[in-house]
């Protein structure tokens, strides 16, 4: 049976903690010039994939 291939987009969008959870990015961090400083620190952290869409992530990532 041959390798399963990774979905090379999903692979530099998410990662994997070691407690198994998945981080992402947050979105609207190109545009922020206007935005207080407290709000674009904010923006920098990365947050957890709901536990509905880990299932999605894993499929598409499946050595991970």
């Amino acid at each position: 049976m041959p390798k399963m291939k990774t979905h090379k987009a999903t692979a530099k969008r998410f990662r994997k903690t070691a407690t198994g959870r998945w981080l992402r990015r947050r979105a609207n961090r190109i545009h922020r010039h206007t935005k207080a400083p407290r709000a674009k620190r904010a923006l920098d952290k990365e947050q957890a994939v709901d536990r509905s869409d880990e299932r999605r992530i894993e499929k598409l990532l499946p050595y991970s």
